[in-house]
């Protein structure tokens, strides 16, 4: 309902290394939605992301690196902070887990299990994967040969190497929360989102849930949180990195404000980690699940998994430079299904902002705002007579100078923010954007259509036509430009900026589409447009692509 707040939430980050698209993705995800409800006015709502800095993994690129932990965790986490704000990413937090009041945070939390009888020391022994920070069953192994040749196992989904581990920990009852987690997801089926993977962990919970190592021995893991009470005891990774999103909201003492009402952006790697493990902790700390789980899926280069061994890995860092922050951020969330992976390639980027962004967009804004057509620089008059309103769009013959096809872009138009609005409320930002693309073709069409700079300014019957031209395209282009805000901020603001929409003209609940057309005043007609500061997309060449691969070479 109005006014109710929302924390959203893009897993905290590993910082073993930096940061690549995969990360960028769900970060970007997040600040879209962030940014769209902000534009709503729907009340508050917050960002939250971070590092997360504890784990055999850490420990062990540190030495490699010839560094402390903690010094690596001060860098890496350093170049998400930057990575992030480079990219425009909205966040309100950014939590690490070696801070204080996540640490106390995390020992809060395990008290609360621990008084909740779900927790118990047993003897633990199976395959453990270092760079997943888990166990694996058997039936998610595979034989394969390392290095030197001899036979190992692997993880099936990642080709991780898995050791056989046996140690002394403390057990989390698991198996005790098959029914209260069936129960949770039966009753709100929208909890983890799209439906693909809200079934893959109906599937699972019919599966096997046996009890889950939540500790691991001080003496081989000593970077990392102690168990209170039990100093020989490191607290698990993935429990203490869960905790974070109860850190960032003042647990134990003022989290009531902001939880439950939380959604999880999460790439599909890690949703059992969220839609099983969390649930079932959060339950038995007794707290409630998070409200949503919203997963996506991994982006391949050229096919391939990015893996560092292959040498495919791509900088965002980079790609930002290269193709603007705007450009790629576009890319990503107009590309980007979360059902499905994604598959990245440097000439894919150049032809979708090209096409869409460059050519339709900035070019339609160009050429609709030209001295040379519109040398009065204003935001022009409607002529009701020369558009006169249909009935019924699909009826409309075309009356006045307008045709059947100018009446269905008016119709299309002004459907567009009741869609995108529902697709941002369904996680289906890419269909938002292609709704937008369609319409901003649909836009160019009909300007091409009539060809505003063949009529004749000393005829008055041709001004009125050639003004409402202008104006329908400046008032598409001021919808296009209000709905891609969340999606390209700068762009966004530059084309609002041109077309003199100012700050508080820019949110979603005041938005109206030609009212002029349905005979209402329209408060823009007559007011002399922004200042020109440009190009709104520069044209990426082949040359970019190029120079791109010679970096990266």
């Amino acid at each position: 309902g109005p006014g109710r707040r929302l924390l959203l939430s893009t897993p905290i980050f590993y910082a073993n290394g930096p940061p690549h698209i995969g990360h960028l993705y769900s970060a970007l995800l997040a600040d879209a939605l962030l940014r769209h409800r902000r534009l709503r006015a729907a009340g508050p709502a917050r960002l939250c992301t971070g590092t997360d800095e504890h784990g055999q993994k850490i420990q062990q690129a540190a030495a490699a690196a010839g560094t402390s932990p903690a010094e690596l965790c001060e860098r890496v986490s350093g170049l998400f902070r930057q990575g992030l704000t480079q990219a425009c990413v909205a966040y309100t937090d950014f939590i690490r887990t070696s801070e204080p009041r996540h640490q106390r945070a995390v020992r809060h939390f395990w008290g609360a299990l621990r008084d909740g009888g779900v927790l118990y020391k047993g003897s633990y022994e199976g395959w453990y994967c270092t760079p997943e920070e888990s166990f694996l069953p058997e039936s998610q192994l595979a034989e394969r040969t390392d290095a030197q040749g001899r036979p190992c196992k692997v993880s099936v989904e990642t080709g991780h190497e898995v050791h056989w581990t046996k140690e002394e920990n403390y057990m989390f009852r698991l198996s005790a929360f098959r029914d209260p987690l069936q129960n949770w997801l039966r009753d709100n089926p929208r909890a983890i989102f799209p439906d693909p993977f809200y079934q893959r962990v109906l599937r699972w919970l019919d599966e096997d849930l046996p009890d889950l190592s939540v500790s691991r021995e001080r003496s081989r893991l000593q970077w990392g949180i102690p168990v209170p009470s039990d100093p020989t005891q490191t607290i698990y990774v993935w429990v203490d990195a869960l905790v974070n999103y109860l850190s960032v909201v003042g647990y134990p003492e003022s989290h009531g404000a902001w939880w439950p009402a939380v959604h999880h952006v999460v790439g599909k790697d890690i949703l059992k980690f969220h839609a099983l493990y969390w649930p079932a902790l959060l339950l038995a700390a007794g707290l409630d699940p998070p409200e949503r789980i919203l997963v996506h899926s991994h982006w391949t280069v050229r096919g391939q998994k990015m893996s560092k061994s292959l040498g495919n890995v791509v900088d965002p860092t980079m790609c930002m430079g290269q193709y603007g922050v705007d450009g790629f951020r576009y890319f990503l969330l107009r590309q980007g299904v979360p059902e499905r992976d994604c598959d990245y390639y440097d000439e894919k980027v150049v032809k979708l902002v090209n096409s869409e962004l460059a050519d339709a967009l900035g070019g339609l804004l160009n050429r609709s705002t030209a001295p040379s057509i519109n040398p009065s620089n204003t935001y022009p008059r409607f002529s009701e007579p020369c558009f006169p309103k249909a009935p019924d769009s699909r009826e409309a013959k075309g009356t006045g100078r307008a045709s059947a096809e100018d009446y269905e872009l008016v119709a299309a138009v002004a459907s567009l923010p009741a869609q995108v609005d529902s697709y941002f409320e369904g996680f289906q930002i890419y269909k938002a954007l292609e709704c937008i693309a369609q319409c901003v073709r649909q836009t160019n069409g009909f300007f091409q259509r009539h060809r505003p700079w063949k009529l004749d300014r000393r005829d008055a019957e041709e001004q009125l036509w050639l003004d409402t031209i202008l104006h329908v395209t400046l008032e598409c282009l001021r919808v296009y430009g209000t709905l891609l805000q969340p999606v390209v901020p700068h762009a966004a603001d530059k084309l609002l900026s041109r077309l003199a929409v100012g700050p508080a003209e820019r949110g979603l609940s005041s938005l109206v589409f030609l009212a002029r057309y349905d005979g209402k005043p329209c408060p823009f007609e007559g007011r002399q447009l922004g200042p020109d500061t440009g190009v709104l997309f520069h044209r990426l060449g082949k040359s970019e692509t190029k120079k791109k691969r010679n970096q990266e070479a």
